[in-house]
């Protein structure tokens, strides 16, 4: 059983049944943390977008996983952050000394033989236990 159990929420892919494994292992008085990564605008994008895209995207994504957390229960928080998400899902890892990463795969396909999925990049860089869902 694990204390602190971070789930990285990509929205419409299985957030549900995520937090149901999260509570199966998490221990009496532990944490679920959910999060979610935006990733940066590319720069070659940004003069083509209204000014503050990038903010209001963060906005809707704490609104949208603070309602996922309330519906999740008490123990669970959200937090979002901008950046890359296999980088930022293992800093935030470490932040709150996660014990245990549960995170949804999808069916690996020919590029991420040659790219790594997001899970993948997690499952070999993680300092913590990855429970992967398939």
């Amino acid at each position: 059983m694990y204390k602190t159990i971070l789930i990285p929420v990509a929205f419409g892919h299985e957030e549900e049944r995520a937090v149901a494994v999260a509570r199966k292992l998490l221990t009496t008085g532990g944490e679920i943390v959910l999060l979610n990564v935006v990733e940066e605008i590319p720069a070659y994008i940004s003069p083509y977008l209204p000014a503050g895209t990038l903010e209001k995207n963060v906005a809707d994504a704490l609104a949208d996983l603070k309602d996922m957390a309330a519906k999740a229960g008490a123990d669970c928080s959200a937090t979002v952050t901008i950046g890359h998400p296999g980088q930022e899902i293992l800093e935030q890892a470490r932040k709150h000394d996660a014990e245990c990463i549960v995170i949804a795969s999808h069916k690996p396909g020919l590029e991420d033989y040659f790219l790594g999925s997001t899970a993948a990049r997690i499952v070999r860089h993680a300092q913590c236990c990855v429970h992967v869902l398939r």
